[in-house]
């Protein structure tokens, strides 16, 4: 089969490679959609922090942890009926030995693996995936493939919503007009929030007014307003900082991008403001509600999409490239048949 395979910093082939079978409790999955994420170009770039040791993450790396497909073959001790079924999955696989494992926190098992990511678990950008059963969830017909393939982002959405804590009618800031930004504000929007964006350029604020938000900023033109929750979706070390000073007392910061560097948080505007701050890693605990949200139509992340490309062009766009007609959001998907 082939797959997308990262052999080094900005170095990558499309291969032949000997096609995943399933190991007891696993299923293979014919890979119909997969989506690039700004972890992928990180690991392309070699600026990714995985890289480092302690984190299990090294090349030849095959990339992809955003994905939808159909089962195509089962293993050992997985119910047959399972073929044919239209799936996408959870990235964090836990060892389901650890005490976090058991206390329902696989996805920040320290031994755990992440698809595409960690571990040297083979990733999505490729015609087929292994997948333990226990990761897979079921897609609705009501879910197409493309938003099937944005399960994995908006789970990760969903839960920052959720970690705000917003009630309808409350005013919630979002930090980056990105993927997960906007799905967040999407989300928010669907219960009931004032939602305003703040971002870099002209391009992608306005963008994110198509989608329906009350407001989108950059940081100079951000209107004094009070904040109920605040949602840091970038990369920049310099918001975290600013996402406290905004938000109201007595009130939540969520923290879901990460920065190439260290940011610093004063924690005695924290205690003084009384301001709860959470940080959210991953999708899994979310990924059943996102699904939920696209297929009763509350929320949907298609327009999200800009372009569906081919294996073939992944390096262009890993590289900051967008494809020839791309629309104006900012995720790429790909389509590995094609």
């Amino acid at each position: 089969m082939r797959a997308f395979v990262v052999t080094g910093p900005r170095r990558f082939a499309v291969l032949d490679v000997e096609p995943p079978v399933p190991g007891p409790g696993q299923v293979v999955v014919d890979v119909e959609r997969a989506g690039v994420c700004g972890t992928d170009m990180e690991f392309f770039s070699g600026e990714m922090a995985y890289l480092e040791e302690e984190h299990n993450a090294r090349y030849p790396m095959r990339l992809g942890h955003e994905w939808c497909g159909t089962v195509s073959s089962v293993g050992e001790g997985v119910d047959g009926g399972w073929v044919g079924t239209r799936v996408t999955g959870d990235t964090m696989l836990g060892c389901g030995r650890c005490r976090r494992c058991l206390g329902g926190l696989q996805h920040v098992c320290e031994d755990r693996f992440e698809i595409g990511i960690r571990g040297g678990w083979p990733g999505a950008l490729a015609e087929r995936l292994p997948v333990p059963v226990t990761a897979l969830h079921v897609l609705p017909d009501t879910v197409d493939a493309v938003a099937g393939a944005m399960v994995e982002p908006g789970g990760n959405a969903l839960r920052a919503v959720e970690a705000a804590a917003l009630a309808p009618g409350d005013r919630l800031l979002v930090m980056g007009p990105g993927t997960i930004g906007l799905l967040a504000a999407r989300f928010a929007l669907a219960h009931g929030a004032e939602v305003h964006i703040m971002g870099l350029s002209e391009p992608s604020l306005e963008f994110a007014r198509t989608l329906g938000v009350h407001g989108a900023w950059t940081s100079d033109r951000l209107p004094d307003l009070p904040f109920d929750a605040v949602i840091d979706a970038s990369n920049a070390p310099g918001l975290p900082s600013l996402a406290v000073d905004l938000v109201e007392p007595g009130r939540r910061v969520v923290y879901i991008g990460l920065a190439p560097a260290p940011s610093a948080v004063d924690t005695r505007v924290l205690v003084l403001k009384d301001v709860t701050a959470v940080g959210v890693l991953s999708a899994s605990p979310g990924l059943a509600g996102a699904i939920e949200h696209y297929a009763s139509g509350a929320v949907d992340p298609r327009p999200l999409v800009a372009a569906v490309v081919g294996l073939g062009e992944v390096g262009e766009i890993l590289s900051g490239s967008r494809p020839a007609g791309a629309g104006p959001g900012p995720k790429i998907h790909v389509d590995p048949r094609a």
